[in-house]
C-alpha cells in the first residue's frame, strides 16, 4: 500500500480547512471577482479531496476487514484520549460521497448563491472537515466532536441562506438532534469510567454487561435515530429540507443522514449485542412505519423538496431495517442503500433548485410540459426519478433488494410489508414526474425555462453515471465493504448471549 505510512486522513479532513483560512483573508475592492475568487478556490480545495479520496479508495484494500490507513497519536495522556482515525469497509465510502457532494454544492453556488457567496463557500468546507473526520474517527470522544461539529455549519446555512421559515427550520433542525446526541455523551463518559478510554476498537474488545448494554443502546439510539431520521422523530427533516438552499439540501440528505446508519454499525451492533438483540423486532416496526407512512405523506404533497423530503425518511426505512436483519445480505444491503441513496437524493435535490432558481417556486401545480423546453433537464430527471424508484439498472434498486431479502430472511410479514413501500414509491414519485415534466402547460414563464447550463450539467451529470454504473456494476461496492461486514456479524454473533438452539436457528452454528 503505497500510502501506508502517509497521514492521508488527516490531510482529507483538514485541507478544506486550509480553503477556508484561504477565503477568509481575501480582500479587494472589486465584490464580484472577490466571490467568484472564493468559489474558485473552494472548489479547487474540495477537487483536491476528492482526488485524494479516490487515491484512498483504489489503495483501499476490500480483502481486508480490518482498519486500514491508521493514524493514531495520543491527544491527552493523563485521560488516554487519543487522534485515532481510520477506515475500513463500512466508513471508506462514505468518505468517498463527502469528498464528491462538496465539490458539486460550491460549483452550483456559482449561479444559485447570491449574498455572501464567501461565507457560503466557507460553511460547506468546514462541514466537509467535519464531516470526513466522522466517518474516519476511531476515538469516541474524536467522533463525538466531528458528529455534532455538523450541526453548526449546517444550521448556518439554512438559517442564513434559507427560505421564508429559515429560523424555525434551522432552530429545529438543531434542536432535535443536539437532544439525541447529549445522551450519547453521557453514554461515552459512562464507557470512558469502566474502560478508561475512549478509543472505537479497544470498546468493541469490551462488551458492557447485558444491563449496561441496554442503557447504553437506548442512548446512543437517541441520536442515531434523530439524525437518520426514524420515525417518529422525522418531523425535522421536511422542514429542514424546504427552507435550506440546494446545497445544504445536498449535503443533508446525500451525507449527513448517513451518519446514523454509519453510528448503528460502528458503535449499537459491535459494542451492544444483546441490547440489539432485544431492540431489533421494535426498530423492524419503526421501520415499516416509516416506509410506509412516509411514503403515503408524500403522495399528498404540493411541494417538490418536501415530497422528497419525505422520500427520504421511507428509504433510510429500508437501511434501519437492512442493517438490523443481521445478516450479509441485509446489512450489505443497507450499506448500498445509504451510499445509493446519497447519490440519488442529491441529483434530486439539484433538479428542484435548477428549476427553482428559474421559477422561485416549488409548487408542483406551477409547472408542466417542461419537456418541450428542457429535454435534457427532463432526460436527468427521469433516470435519479426511476433510481429512486428502484428501477432495476439503477443503485436504487441494489440496495432496495438485498435489503429485502435479508428481511425476508428474518420476517416474512416484515418484508411483504417493506416491500409494499416500493409501489408506494413508484407512485408518489411517477406522479411528480408526470405532473412537472409532462402535465399541461398552465404556465408561460414555465414554458420559458432555459435548458439545464454548463454548471447543471457538470454537477449532474456525473451523479447519472454513477447511478447506472453501480447500478450494473454494483460489486464494486459490495466486493470491498463484503469481508468487513462479515467480520462484523461474525464478531456480533460470537459475543452475543444466546443459548445454543438459537444460535443454530439463526445459522451461526
Amino acid at each position: 500500500m503505497i500510502f501506508e505510512n502517509f497521514p492521508i486522513l488527516t490531510l482529507m479532513t483538514f485541507l478544506p480547512m486550509l480553503g477556508v483560512l484561504l477565503v477568509m483573508i481575501m480582500r479587494g475592492e472589486d465584490q464580484e471577482r472577490l466571490r467568484s475568487n472564493a468559489v474558485n478556490v473552494g472548489g479547487f480545495v474540495s477537487l483536491s479531496v476528492l482526488v485524494l479520496a479516490f487515491i484512498m479508495l483504489f489503495q483501499f484494500d476490500g480483502a481486508n476487514p480490518e482498519f486500514q490507513f491508521v493514524e493514531k497519536v495520543i491527544w491527552f495522556q493523563g485521560l488516554n484520549l487519543s487522534y485515532h482515525m481510520g477506515v475500513d469497509g463500512i466508513s471508506v465510502f462514505f468518505v468517498v460521497l463527502a469528498a464528491l457532494l462538496t465539490p458539486i454544492c460550491i460549483l452550483l453556488c456559482k449561479k444559485s448563491v447570491t449574498n455572501r457567496v464567501r461565507e457560503y463557500v466557507i460553511a460547506l468546507l468546514i462541514l466537509e472537515t467535519l464531516m470526513i473526520g466522522t466517518f474516519c474517527a476511531l476515538d469516541g470522544i474524536l467522533f463525538y466532536v466531528f458528529f455534532e461539529g455538523v450541526l453548526i455549519p449546517m444550521f448556518i446555512l439554512i438559517g442564513v441562506w434559507g427560505g421564508p421559515k429559515r429560523v424555525y427550520a434551522a432552530f429545529k433542525f438543531f434542536l432535535f438532534t443536539l437532544l439525541g446526541s447529549v445522551l450519547m455523551l453521557a453514554a461515552f463518559m459512562y464507557l470512558f469510567i469502566e474502560n478508561g478510554t475512549t478509543d472505537i476498537p479497544t470498546l468493541m474488545d469490551n462488551i458492557p454487561s447485558q444491563t449496561a448494554q441496554f442503557w447504553l443502546f437506548l442512548a446512543f439510539f437517541a441520536s442515531f435515530a434523530v439524525k437518520m431520521p426514524m420515525w417518529p422523530v422525522h418531523t425535522w427533516l421536511p422542514d429542514a429540507h424546504v427552507e435550506a438552499p440546494t446545497g445544504g439540501s445536498v449535503i443533508l440528505a446525500g451525507v449527513l443522514l448517513k451518519m446514523g446508519g454509519y453510528g448503528f454499525l460502528r458503535f449499537s451492533i459491535p459494542m451492544f449485542p444483546d441490547a440489539v438483540y432485544l431492540f431489533t423486532p421494535v426498530i423492524f416496526w419503526l421501520s415499516v412505519i416509516a416506509i410506509i407512512y412516509t411514503s403515503l405523506v408524500a403522495l399528498v404533497q404540493s411541494d417538490m423538496k418536501k415530497m422528497i423530503a419525505y422520500s427520504s425518511v421511507a428509504h433510510m426505512g429500508y437501511v434501519t431495517l437492512g442493517i438490523f436483519t443481521l445478516n450479509v445480505q441485509g446489512v450489505e444491503g443497507a450499506i448500498f442503500q445509504m451510499i445509493s441513496h446519497g447519490l440519488i437524493s442529491a441529483a434530486l435535490f439539484i433538479c428542484v433548485g435548477v428549476i427553482y432558481d428559474r421559477m422561485h417556486t416549488r409548487e408542483i401545480a406551477r409547472y408542466g410540459g417542461i419537456v418541450k423546453n428542457m429535454p435534457k433537464y427532463a432526460t436527468l430527471f427521469m433516470l435519479f426519478m426511476l433510481g429512486s424508484v428502484g428501477l432495476p439498472g439503477t443503485s436504487g434498486f441494489v440496495g432496495e433488494i438485498l435489503a429485502l431479502m435479508g428481511a425476508f430472511q428474518v420476517d416474512t410479514l416484515i418484508g411483504t410489508l417493506a416491500a409494499s413501500g416500493l409501489v408506494l414509491g413508484a407512485a408518489y414519485m411517477l406522479w411528480l414526474y408526470r405532473q412537472v415534466v409532462f402535465g399541461p402547460v398552465e404556465n408561460k414563464d414555465a414554458a420559458a425555462m432555459n435548458d439545464v447550463n454548463l454548471y447543471e450539467k457538470v454537477a449532474l451529470v456525473p451523479l447519472a453515471v454513477l447511478v447506472i454504473w453501480l447500478g450494473v456494476q454494483p460489486n464494486f461496492i459490495l466486493d470491498r465493504i463484503g469481508p468487513t461486514v462479515e467480520e462484523l456479524l461474525n464478531t456480533y454473533y460470537m459475543t452475543i448471549s444466546l443459548p445454543t438452539d438459537e444460535l443454530t436457528r439463526l445459522g451461526r452454528i
